[in-house]
């Protein structure tokens, strides 16, 4: 089959940069933007398949369905991952392809969170209403064509912000246990699998617009050791707050921030950005201090970090496990200042991986995505 062979030449370019630093292909732009440097796992690796993936990979998008549950997101809030990605997939970009015969996966453009909100009964816990509707639109569309039956749903993806993303796949069994689910939470205990599912950076734009959200102080003008603000939703907080809060000046602590002071100013001043997880794994403070350029600190268990395939998490953050909370002034301050100042330009350097672009651009959060979809349709091999 023509797509498979395809992919198959994708995986020896990709396998021989891997191997050969020296064969590295040049991108055909020279002045764009080439991966380099310790932020990534193998940066050669990462260029060839970003290529690999410009020249070959194609996305089918269901037309099947109707807004605002279908092809229609939340694109001003904290589910502004999901949204914006579904709007530039309906939109329309280089990936997407008409032709069934073309595409390499086919994409779900049902929104999670706008079942939930158009079909959900608040405080009831009862998903039946949800999960029903992403049953029937895969009724449908396996019904009227042939893919979803002819890989058992296994090149097929659907793509969630909400909380409940991971119980809503599990309307259908395929869905749930062979499609590719692009998850915000993105839980390794909670049947996510990071060599098939893609964790999903979850980013809270409620103006819908990035704009003053991008930039922080130079190292040495950052006053603040650490700082974090937030409600008391889950464990890890809870444990958090308990040791920190109010404890000491250098660790800023805040389960409600005070009305005098900025969040994004006092991001801004801070050399390290506490991200803890909530009542879910994933946080949107993850990417605020990233678009801040603050080191992030991240405290959770079982978090399967966005672009963990190709980014070096270690090179620019710093993992604190829940276990040591207490010790976290410690261990912050163990971190040299020449360490640190290398840390922080890493941030700086990965920010572009994380930014939202009206339209997307090379290398940013919305191809990076795509990129994460194109890596585990690689490690799949269908026998069509």
């Amino acid at each position: 089959m023509k797509l498979e062979a395809g992919l198959s030449k994708a995986r020896a370019a990709i396998r021989e940069a891997t191997l050969s630093h020296r064969n590295r292909t040049p991108i055909e732009d020279p002045d764009d933007y080439a991966p380099k440097g310790g932020i990534y796992r193998n940066s050669y690796a990462f260029h060839r398949s970003y290529l690999e993936m410009e020249k070959r990979f194609k996305i089918f998008v269901y037309e099947e369905g109707e807004p605002p549950l279908v092809h229609n997101g939340p694109c001003k809030s904290i589910y502004s991952s999901e949204g914006i990605f579904i709007h530039e997939m309906v939109l329309g970009n280089r990936f997407r392809t008409r032709s069934q015969e073309r595409a390499h996966v086919h994409f779900l453009p049902f929104s999670v969170v706008a079942m939930i909100q158009f079909v959900y009964t608040p405080s009831s816990f009862d998903l039946y209403p949800v999960k029903n509707l992403v049953a029937d639109y895969i009724d449908v569309i396996s019904k009227k064509y042939h893919y979803w039956n002819q890989s058992l749903g296994a090149d097929h993806f659907m793509l969630s912000c909400h909380d409940w993303g991971p119980h809503t796949s599990a309307a259908n069994p395929l869905l749930n246990k062979n499609s590719i689910r692009v998850l915000c939470n993105a839980n390794s205990s909670e049947d996510f699998y990071p060599q098939r599912d893609v964790p999903l950076p979850e980013i809270n734009i409620p103006s819908g617009s990035i704009e003053g959200m991008l930039g922080g102080l130079r190292p040495s003008a950052r006053t603040i050791l650490a700082f974090f603000a937030g409600g008391v939703h889950g464990w890890i907080r809870s444990i958090l707050l308990q040791h920190w809060k109010n404890k000491d000046p250098d660790i800023q602590a805040f389960e409600y921030l005070p009305h005098d002071l900025s969040y994004w100013d006092m991001l801004r001043k801070s050399k390290f950005c506490l991200c803890p997880s909530g009542y879910e794994v994933a946080s949107p403070r993850l990417v605020e201090a990233i678009y801040a350029e603050c080191v992030p600190v991240i405290i959770s268990d079982h978090y399967v970090l966005p672009f963990s395939d190709v980014l070096n998490w270690a090179s620019f953050s710093v993992e604190v496990k829940v276990g040591e909370i207490e010790r976290l002034k410690e261990i912050l301050e163990g971190i040299s200042m020449e360490k640190y100042v290398r840390m922080q330009r890493r941030v700086k350097q990965v920010q572009r991986h994380f930014v939202v672009n009206e339209p997307p651009k090379r290398y940013d959060v919305f191809h990076m995505v795509i990129h994460s979809v194109w890596l585990r349709r690689l490690n799949l091999k269908l026998h069509l």
